[in-house]
């Protein structure tokens, strides 16, 4: 059995990957619809493709998640996974909805659960409503998302707008009647979507038992931690603190794990997610002494090129042992909201946000193509969707895990580069992860 998922951003995927591998799943990305040879997918037990359409439009979000589906479905795959933010980021319009709606009917599935619960993230479902930490979604630092600010927190209420299929919560109570009776409650349910609340790990793994013969199922990768490992003990086990441990595996089972690459130039931070935990890694780094470069927005949109080569020159300047930080917000006050540009700007329709992904992206390229770097750090969805593309990367192999929904890649750019990647959401990892992220490549 092959699973093939659909992420909507690149940390998605990686995060999403990082929880199959964790399940003793062999688990590669493929970058949306670059070429891979078959061969490199033959033999894996599941295949996310990254996208960067979360913030799309939504004819292009729908059609390249399809294309998405389709590319899978060539591989052989025969159960697919939705993967959208455990923080359900979208807007009335869409994305989650359209394309929900567009793989049920590609897929012909009646139905599909939506979990975005992910507890070791401190995302939990509780009576239909989403919430971050001890915060409703709506009173979370997502509520000033400059992309998806998230104003309401019941996921019926987010999801019911972006379709017309019948969306039905399943409670608690029923979860915690076990897999079988879950199973029931699912299929007793109207055709549609099934808002399945979840507020601990066992959650997860009943629902996951209990849809263990749907053809689609959506959520954040919390749902993938409950998913049957290829053989019953090839999990790997996962602490607290979100580091793996390999269990052991069956006889004759293949083996998950594979040989990751060793990296010895230098290292690069570059962050473009303006949430509150990168801002505080980012005042975590300032603090153990870390060189830091805030993006000069203003700069950016006059000549995004000037701003990138600027900062390239900063860094080629800086200590080899040294840990470079190159981001656009350190506090709140630096956001600058969707259709504000600073006075005097020359960036026309430019938004801030896309001049930074391309500022941050042109650096990255320049500084692996000249062999100045070959480990980086990527904070923030549409930052790695940008790196990924200005390398040209196709495939992400999935290396060691730092934390819940975070882990090392390797990759090849498209000149032939091996550079180490850290495609990371905003809102995870632990506060040092930009000085501690290293260690896992020693």
């Amino acid at each position: 059995m092959l699973t093939g998922a659909v992420a909507d951003d690149f940390t998605g995927a990686t995060d999403l990957a990082a929880a199959l591998h964790s399940r003793g799943l062999r688990t590669a990305v493929v970058i949306g619809d670059r070429p891979v040879p078959d061969e490199e997918v033959a033999g894996l037990d599941a295949v996310v493709v990254a996208l960067k359409s979360r913030t799309a439009p939504v004819e292009e979000a729908v059609g390249a998640s399809l294309g998405a589906a389709d590319r899978l479905l060539g591989w052989g795959a025969d159960r697919f996974y939705l993967k959208y933010c455990s923080t359900f980021d979208s807007t009335d319009e869409g994305n989650i909805g359209p394309v929900l709606d567009a793989l049920r009917e590609r897929l012909g599935a009646d139905r599909s659960v939506v979990v975005p619960a992910f507890p070791g993230t401190g995302r939990t479902v509780r009576d239909g409503s989403l919430w971050v930490g001890d915060d409703l979604l709506e009173d979370s630092s997502m509520r000033h998302h400059p992309l998806t600010p998230m104003t309401r927190s019941r996921l019926r209420d987010l999801l019911a707008p972006q379709t017309t299929a019948t969306v039905t919560e399943i409670g608690l109570d029923v979860v915690r009647r076990g897999a079988d009776a879950l199973r029931e409650a699912l299929d007793a349910a109207p055709a549609g979507y099934l808002v399945v609340d979840a507020v601990e790990d066992d959650d997860l793994r009943a629902i996951a038992q209990a849809t263990a013969g749907h053809r689609l199922v959506s959520g954040g990768a919390g749902l993938a931690l409950g998913l049957d490992p290829v053989a019953p003990d090839a999990a790997v086990a996962t602490d607290a603190a979100g580091a793996g441990t390999a269990g052991t595996r069956a006889a004759g089972a293949a083996d998950a794990a594979v040989p990751f690459p060793s990296f010895s130039r230098r290292r690069l931070v570059v962050c473009g997610s303006a949430s509150t935990t990168t801002q505080a890694q980012v005042a975590s780094a300032v603090a153990a002494g870390h060189p830091t470069r805030k993006v000069d927005i203003a700069q950016a949109l006059a000549d995004p090129e000037a701003e990138t080569a600027s900062l390239a020159e900063w860094v080629r300047a800086l200590d080899d042992a040294s840990v470079p930080v190159v981001y656009s917000v350190g506090q709140p006050s630096d956001v600058v909201p969707a259709g504000a540009l600073p006075a005097g700007g020359a960036g026309a329709a430019v938004s801030a946000a896309e001049v930074v992904e391309t500022v941050l992206s042109g650096l990255v390229l320049d500084l692996v193509a000249d062999g100045t770097v070959d480990q980086v750090v990527v904070a923030g969805g549409e930052t790695s969707g940008a790196v990924v593309g200005s390398l040209g990367v196709g495939l992400l192999t999935i290396g060691p895990l730092l934390a819940p929904g975070v882990c090392w890649s390797a990759a090849t750019t498209d000149d032939g580069r091996e550079v180490a990647l850290v495609l990371k959401s905003g809102n995870f990892g632990a506060v040092d992860l930009f000085s501690s992220a290293w260690e896992a490549l020693a």
